[in-house]
């Protein structure tokens, strides 16, 4: 007597709670690619804020 396979069915029904990686992987990525940019943008501006709200506060500069 042969052993009994048991397939999993074909098509959506397989499983429901698993998820689309392929989209969270563009999702992070896209992500990632935003914080990139922003933080290019932004970095000299904050940091030259930082730098006056310090000097402010220490009376230096």
């Amino acid at each position: 007597m042969l052993p009994t396979v048991h397939r999993a069915p074909r098509g959506r029904a397989r499983d429901p709670e698993r998820g689309d990686v392929p989209g969270w992987v563009l999702i992070t990525l896209m992500s990632a690619g935003l914080v990139v940019a922003l933080w290019a943008v932004a970095g000299p501006l904050l940091e030259d804020a930082f730098r006056q709200a310090i000097s402010s506060v220490t009376g230096s500069g």
